[in-house]
C-alpha cells in the first residue's frame, strides 16, 4: 500500500538524486575552467598602492599592470609594464626607483628591476642601469650590468657591477671609470 509518507519519501529521494547529479555537472564545468598551474591567480591594472607602517607611509608603488603568482611554490609578483616606486625613510626623505619591468620574489625579499632602471636618492644621487637587484631584507642594491652613478657634487662613476647600501655610503664597484670631486680643505 502506498501511503502519503512513502510518496513524500520518494519525492525527497528523487530531488536529492537530481541535485547530486546537477552539482556533479557544475563541478565538472568549474574544473574545466580551472586555470593552468602557470597562470596568475590575480591580475591588477592601474595600481597605486601605499604601504604604511604604524600609520606612516613608507612606500608607494605605481604600475600599469601586475601579475600575481603568489599561488605557486616559489611565489612572486610580476610587473611587465614597469613600476614607479617611492620609499621614505624615518625622516620622510624620499627615494625613487623606476624601471620598465620588475619582479618581486616574496620569500627572499629580492626585487629584480630591468630596463632603464633609474634610482634617485633623497640627496639627488642618480643611478642608471639596465638591471638592478634590490635586497629589501638588508637594504642592499647590486648589479653585474653596466651602470652610471651621478652624485650631486658632480662626481660620476661608470662601471660594470657594484654593491651598495641604499644611500650609496657603503659602495663597492667592480670595474669603473669616473670623475671624483675632492674638496681641498686647506683653502
Amino acid at each position: 500500500m502506498i501511503t502519503y509518507k512513502n510518496i513524500i519519501r520518494g519525492i525527497v529521494t528523487v530531488t536529492a538524486v537530481t541535485m547530486l547529479f546537477s552539482c556533479e555537472g557544475n563541478l565538472n564545468r568549474i574544473r574545466a575552467m580551472d586555470l593552468p598551474g602557470d597562470s596568475p591567480q590575480a591580475i591588477g591594472t592601474n595600481l597605486d598602492l601605499k604601504y604604511t607602517d604604524s600609520g606612516r607611509v613608507v612606500a608607494t608603488l605605481k604600475s600599469e599592470r601586475m601579475l600575481d603568482y603568489t599561488n605557486l611554490e616559489f611565489p612572486y609578483r610580476e610587473f611587465p609594464d614597469g613600476i614607479e616606486l617611492e620609499f621614505f625613510d624615518e625622516n620622510r626623505q624620499k627615494n625613487t626607483v623606476t624601471s620598465n619591468y620588475a619582479i618581486i620574489y616574496d620569500e627572499t625579499g629580492l626585487i629584480d628591476l630591468q630596463g632603464d632602471v633609474v634610482l634617485v636618492t633623497s640627496d639627488s644621487t642618480r643611478l642608471e642601469a639596465t638591471q638592478l637587484y634590490w635586497d629589501q631584507t638588508i637594504g642592499w642594491v647590486f648589479t653585474d650590468k653596466p651602470n652610471t652613478i651621478r652624485r650631486p657634487s658632480g662626481a660620476r662613476n661608470q662601471g660594470q657591477g657594484f654593491d651598495s647600501d641604499l644611500n650609496f655610503t657603503n659602495f663597492r664597484s667592480r670595474t669603473n671609470v669616473g670623475v671624483q670631486v675632492i674638496e681641498d680643505k686647506n683653502q
